[in-house]
């Protein structure tokens, strides 16, 4: 009776565990530099699974999310415009609605250097997308760098779609 019992409690947990990390919360390693300086590569970070099936992302939270140009894995960025926000980047500076925004946490390891993407807009977000950045600007791919593999085209928007949680705390 006792190894049922056992098994029994064995599968529920199990279930449980499963459960809790595909719908509720999933650990999560930063695998690039694409957010430093504010998250480091191989910090271990919550993602919240459970936050955007009540409301969308806001301006300034980091957000998890599967590839819009069809790399295997999630990423990370911050997001920057929401829809009906018009953006602008003016040689590295961001414009939200004709406003410069001041952004404590971007850093830009190659400054006096002109990117792809360091010019760009303005550009309305369409509804039910978002513009995302990394806080690494020089070192990450993004809305402002993003090309479709199969036509070269920049993809500037990121689907509310592929969005698959909001990154929380460490752990």
């Amino acid at each position: 009776m006792k190894p049922v019992r056992t098994t029994v409690i064995v599968v529920i947990t199990l279930a449980a565990a499963l459960f809790v990390r595909r719908w509720v919360a999933a650990p999560i390693v930063i695998a690039s530099e694409s957010m430093a300086p504010t998250l480091a590569l191989g910090h271990h970070l919550v993602l919240d699974r459970v936050v955007y099936l009540f409301r969308e992302p806001r301006r300034g939270e980091i957000v998890s999310f599967r590839s819009p140009v069809g790399e295997e894995h999630e990423s990370v960025k911050r997001v920057i415009a929401v829809p009906g926000d018009t953006v602008e980047l003016r040689e590295k500076k961001v414009y939200l609605n004709g406003e410069h925004i001041y952004e404590r946490y971007a850093a830009y390891t190659r400054p006096d250097e002109l990117l792809a993407g360091d010019n760009l807009g303005p550009l309305t977000v369409p509804a039910g997308h978002l513009f995302v950045l990394g806080d690494n600007r020089d070192n990450s791919l993004d809305s402002a760098s993003w090309k479709d593999p199969a036509t070269g085209a920049p993809v500037y928007f990121l689907p509310l779609t592929a969005v698959t949680g909001k990154v929380r705390g460490a752990y």
